[in-house]
């Protein structure tokens, strides 16, 4: 398990006050990276919190300083569907800012759909080599969501990708949640990153945000396993931000 540093937490009134912060925070990391002579990676999050962050992006986006063609997009993790799918993050992502905001189509990695490989396996491996042929090393802001059960990415509890080493993806069968066939970036890959943020959102993540953050800073007993707490597993190695609404931190 990563041995994280001291994770901040901020809470807001709302979800779309937490997406206000979360896009202020985003524009103003990526501009400062690029004044910096990087060119940022970004890993993208799904889910419904991930839309309104998403939208709040593209409104803000012409006020800041960020040069969206230097400016490269990934996924944490996606589903292994056909590219036409509703249930595919990227679809949502690009439909609320990529494409308003103008990050050229070969800065925008997606994870292969069912049109591109002949298997889960197939996609998650092409996702790996695009991976490494960009050269990129790690990414600027890795952005996640956290399931009701502390899963982050399509890194599950029980499931054996919680026990994949020296591989930056993998192929996941059996996802609690459907559709059942996704590829996800490992615990490797997600934690070779400058920033880390969760965006966490409702009353039903509570419990989850209590036990991943009690898992991280030691209170209440011994260190939570990855195997029950996924979300442990990952932390920024620059910052850790939990970004919450009221509702998502009522049980801190």
């Amino acid at each position: 398990m990563t041995t994280p540093l001291t994770p901040r937490i901020e809470v807001h009134d709302d979800d779309q006050a937490l997406a206000t912060a979360v896009a202020g925070e985003l524009l103003s990391r990526l501009a400062d990276a690029q004044e910096a002579g990087r060119v940022p990676h970004v890993a993208l999050t799904g889910g419904t919190i991930a839309e309104v962050v998403h939208r709040e992006i593209a409104r803000l986006a012409p006020a800041s300083e960020v040069d969206w063609t230097r400016v490269v997009v990934w996924w944490g993790d996606e589903r292994y569907v056909d590219p036409g799918s509703s249930d595919r993050n990227a679809g949502q992502a690009r439909e609320a800012f990529l494409s308003v905001v103008g990050v050229p189509d070969e800065n925008v990695h997606e994870v292969p759909t069912t049109a591109d490989c002949g298997s889960v396996e197939e996609a998650a491996a092409a996702y790996a080599e695009a991976l490494r042929a960009s050269g990129a090393g790690g990414f600027e802001v890795v952005m996640l969501g956290l399931g009701p059960d502390a899963h982050v990415a399509s890194l599950f509890p029980g499931h054996p990708a919680l026990d994949v080493r020296d591989a930056m993806t993998v192929a996941v069968h059996d996802s609690p949640k459907p559709p059942p066939e996704r590829v996800s970036l490992t615990f490797e890959a997600l934690n070779r990153n400058r920033a880390l943020w969760f965006l966490v959102s409702g009353e039903g993540k509570a419990e989850a945000v209590a036990r991943a953050l009690a898992g991280r800073t030691g209170e209440g007993g011994e260190v939570a396993d990855v195997h029950e707490v996924p979300a442990v597993g990952v932390a920024g190695q620059e910052e850790t931000i939990w970004f919450l609404d009221r509702a998502s931190a009522s049980r801190l």
